[in-house]
């Protein structure tokens, strides 16, 4: 966007994620039939359960992975909360972006080190905290929530994960298309409910070759946000797609899908920002009869067959016989 980027170290964020742990610290201790448990360190503190109590001295100093027995003699293990896990489990204003999508997000729209991202909105801080972690702390997600009490939650939540503010954060209350000042944006990654509506602010912050990657729910918004971007002018042709989840029980000779998996959850499409002046080549396609309506001029589409003629590939028409 328009500032200009830090040269010098970058300041770093209070939390540290890997090595002995610290007061402060977030830690899930799961017990023997996989249920978790997430406390934050204190001296002098004990985690409390039906199952007995386990003192947080014992924990802070110790390294991630070790067990800990209670004092009704069940066995904890304990480790850090990953991202995934965290993300999950936030406290919540609007629903998050789950982890599957998120890193479709980051995989697909090309989220790298100091990228210069536009969010909107910013829901619990969820895909906050992945496009963080993907841009670093050179570079910079500016993140547009309409609702004062989502961008609340979502703040806490950011920073929590990361043990303070993160440098490399903005975030503003209001929307996208009145609020946008950024320009010289690399990507664009749209949580909303009409995204649709926000393609001129987007053509105009994002640079040449930007890509914008909208998150949808349903196949409407879905239709809707494709065909409007085709018929902006300012981009290249959509791509659309949705991503399964399903895991798998391995247990000895017992290797077979899990009964349960997270199926359907969001629709993401993603498109380049063309040259300005550039006009997009004419897609060649053959849609199915109706898909598009037909001009009111009477002429064929440029990108459909005219009636009676063969597309290409097709076989010609059989000529008319007398009866």
């Amino acid at each position: 966007m328009s500032e200009p980027q830090p040269t010098g170290p970058a300041p770093s964020t209070g939390r540290i994620p890997h090595g002995p742990f610290r007061p402060g610290d977030q830690v899930q201790l799961t017990d023997p039939k996989g249920r978790i448990n997430t406390i934050t360190l204190q001296p002098g503190k004990l985690y409390h359960s039906h199952k007995g109590s386990v003192p947080h001295d014992d924990i802070i100093g110790s390294p991630e992975g070790t067990v800990y027995r209670s004092s009704g003699g069940v066995e904890y293990l304990a480790f850090r909360p990953l991202l995934a896990d965290f993300a999950v489990r936030m406290p919540r204003g609007a629903a998050v972006v789950y982890p599957k999508d998120a890193a479709q997000i980051v995989a697909m729209a090309d989220i790298f080190p100091g990228a210069r991202v536009i969010e909107a909105g910013a829901g619990s801080g969820a895909l906050s905290c992945f496009l963080l972690r993907a841009v670093g702390e050179h570079g910079l997600v500016s993140s547009y929530e309409r609702r004062a009490d989502f961008a609340d939650i979502a703040r806490a939540n950011v920073e929590k994960f990361f043990g303070g503010p993160h440098p490399s954060w903005r975030l503003t209350v209001g929307s996208l298309e009145d609020a946008l000042t950024e320009t010289e944006a690399d990507r664009v990654v749209l949580d909303m409910l009409a995204p649709w509506e926000t393609l001129d602010a987007v053509a105009k912050a994002l640079i040449p070759g930007g890509m914008v990657c909208a998150y949808i729910a349903t196949t409407t918004q879905m239709s809707r946000v494709v065909e409007d971007l085709r018929a902006h002018g300012a981009f290249a042709e959509p791509y659309a797609f949705e991503t399964l989840l399903r895991s798998w029980h391995v247990d000895g000779l017992a290797v077979r899908p899990d009964h349960r998996m997270v199926g359907h959850t969001g629709f993401l499409v993603t498109a380049r920002r063309l040259a300005d002046g550039v006009t997009p080549p004419v897609r060649r396609r053959r849609p199915a009869k109706g898909a598009h309506p037909a001009p009111e001029t009477g002429t064929p589409a440029a990108d459909t067959p005219a009636a009676g003629t063969p597309a290409p590939g097709d076989a010609a028409p059989a000529p008319a016989t007398e009866p």
